[in-house]
């Protein structure tokens, strides 16, 4: 058994009484105080996640731009310097090779933020289909050159901002700044206004070798406000609750962007033939055969990944997340399930364990912050 990889910020684990698991391969905390106690606390103060697991891959050159508007779903011609989007690599069939962030830096320059399970199979998609001279399109993995933090809740801007001299108020939602100094870090670091708990928040980029001081600085100047470091348990709940895909589930091999309900980041117009624009377009114009839905139990269960949903003796759907939402204390899940049932109020029975109980199709997101 290989042993498993660790993330810059590894040695501080301990020190802040981390649970710690293997995570697709990675060493990783899994909960500090308690699962519901940091989500609670990153809904209403602010979260610190460590999310250096995540994959970097910078592509780069003259051609970086048409390259990447034939491998990716969205159109990366809108970006401009300093704007992130989100968007999918996807195979012919239409199938999820992975969703993710990519940021241009500048022109023909950008990095792409992909899962961390994907980060290999990822690099090596787009070395395959990489047609072009090196001095064109420069693909590169400089994952272990980054440590990544999450600052997310209501107190994030306050608590990060009294590090730093860059307005932080001026980076808007999926935009981001480049260059910017926290005071006693070395290195400079991309702060972008994005994250994965559907509350506001940050995503920071640092050299590897910073990320352990700029994780304590930032506890520091939280300590009063409340912050707190926060495991994969409540990043799990938080994106749960927000309705927000988590591959391997809600998006795989076998599941469109098209079928998780994500087309506004599908452009089955722009000019290019992208691959597996053919099939996600078909799903577009005719509708898929599946749909990514919202549940609520009615009857007293929690739907778990992998339960089956049943229509009478057909099985018509399957359980991709579900859990008790510590927000609205609701059994909640999300189902890819047959479209004949995904109108809202449609009810049908999951299988739990071995009984069936009630449920029924409700709109998403769960939980959706008060601006």
């Amino acid at each position: 058994m290989s042993e498993l990889k660790k993330t810059p910020l590894y040695p501080i684990y301990e020190v802040y009484g981390a649970k710690s698991i293997d995570f697709g391969g990675w060493n990783l905390p899994v909960q500090f105080k308690g699962i519901k106690h940091e989500h609670e606390v990153t809904r209403t103060k602010a979260g610190l996640f460590d999310v250096s697991h995540m994959g970097e891959i910078a592509v780069k050159g003259s051609k970086s731009l048409e390259f990447l508007q034939k491998v990716v779903t969205n159109d990366v011609a809108k970006l401009t310097p300093k704007r992130a989007q989100y968007t999918f690599m996807c195979y012919e069939d239409g199938g999820t090779v992975d969703d993710f962030l990519i940021y241009m830096l500048a022109e023909n320059d950008y990095l792409l933020v992909v899962n961390a399970a994907n980060t290999e199979k990822d690099y090596q998609w787009l070395l395959d289909h990489n047609n072009y001279s090196n001095a064109e399109v420069k693909i590169e993995n400089v994952s272990e050159d980054y440590a990544q933090l999450a600052l997310q809740g209501p107190l994030a801007e306050e608590i990060l901002q009294s590090l730093t001299t860059t307005d932080l108020s001026a980076i808007r939602f999926f935009r981001f700044e480049v260059d910017v100094a926290f005071t006693g870090i070395e290195g400079r670091a991309i702060v972008s206004r994005t994250g994965y708990t559907g509350e506001d928040g940050f995503e920071i980029y640092v050299p590897a070798a910073s990320g352990i001081p700029l994780w304590k600085a930032i506890l520091e100047a939280g300590k009063e406000k409340g912050a707190e470091p926060i495991g994969l348990g409540a990043r799990d709940t938080l994106r749960f609750e927000a309705a927000l895909p988590l591959y391997g589930q809600e998006l795989s091999p076998t599941i469109t962007p098209v079928e998780a309900g994500l087309t506004f980041a599908v452009k089955v117009n722009k000019a290019v033939d992208f691959i597996g624009k053919q099939v996600l377009k078909k799903q577009m114009e005719q509708g898929a055969d599946r749909q990514l839905v919202g549940l609520e139990m009615i009857d007293k269960g929690i739907p778990r990944t992998g339960y089956e949903i049943y229509d009478g003796p057909s099985k018509v759907g399957v359980i991709t997340s579900g859990t008790q939402s510590p927000t609205l204390e609701k059994n909640l899940g999300l189902a890819l399930v047959n479209s004949a049932y995904a109108k809202e109020g449609t009810e049908f029975l999951v299988q739990v364990r071995k009984r069936q109980l009630q449920a029924k199709v409700v709109s998403t997101p769960f939980y959706k912050r008060e601006k």
